[in-house]
């Protein structure tokens, strides 16, 4: 089942949130408004009184009460980095050999090793298969005699939103992340 994106009361994007979650907003009063084009109804008992059977109309976009965090949108603002996030972003290819590879199959490798002062950041890491990472050792790709198929960067709160959840994202929010990604994003090709 898809997960639902979650805006804050500006309407930037913050979260994927769970059914469960989005039904927690719904019912507490904290959803200004469902867009987005998809909706997931949710049906709860049956009220005798009124003889009605209670429901929750969850849209797959949600406008909330959530306060703005500027910081997220500050151009010096550095997602999390992760593996799951960092192997989408380079499309599952090792960046030294350019072979497609399962998700289990890759690691992380530091351009500049951490041994010698490298950091772990979105800029220095890139995907690499096992074979390559092993092989590139505690060298630098100039110093190993390769060259990076791409060079990395660190995406936006956007981009980072959509390389989180990638695999289940429905076209609604796809395209209502992708406006938000820079106009070379790497995403948009």
């Amino acid at each position: 089942m898809y997960r639902i994106l979650q805006l804050d009361k500006a309407g930037n994007p913050t979260a994927w949130l769970t059914q469960r979650q989005a039904i927690t907003l719904a019912a507490s009063d904290r959803i200004i408004a469902n867009l987005g084009q998809s909706e997931m109804v949710f049906r709860g008992g049956y009220n005798h009184t009124l003889g009605k059977r209670s429901e929750i109309i969850v849209g797959s976009i949600l406008l909330t009460r959530q306060r703005v965090d500027k910081k997220r949108y500050s151009i010096n603002f550095e997602p999390p980095l992760t593996n799951r996030a960092l192997f989408a972003r380079d499309g599952y290819v090792c960046m030294y050999c350019g072979e497609s590879f399962s998700e289990n199959q890759l690691t992380r490798d530091h351009v500049i090793p951490v041994s010698q002062g490298g950091p772990d950041t979105w800029s220095n890491c890139v995907t690499a298969c096992a074979k390559c990472n092993h092989s590139k050792g505690n060298r630098t790709p100039e110093g190993w005699g390769r060259l990076l198929l791409a060079v990395p960067f660190k995406p936006n709160w956007s981009e980072f939103l959509y390389l989180k959840n990638h695999r289940k994202i429905i076209a609604d929010q796809q395209q209502f992340l992708q406006v938000r990604f820079p106009e070379n994003s790497r995403l948009l090709l």
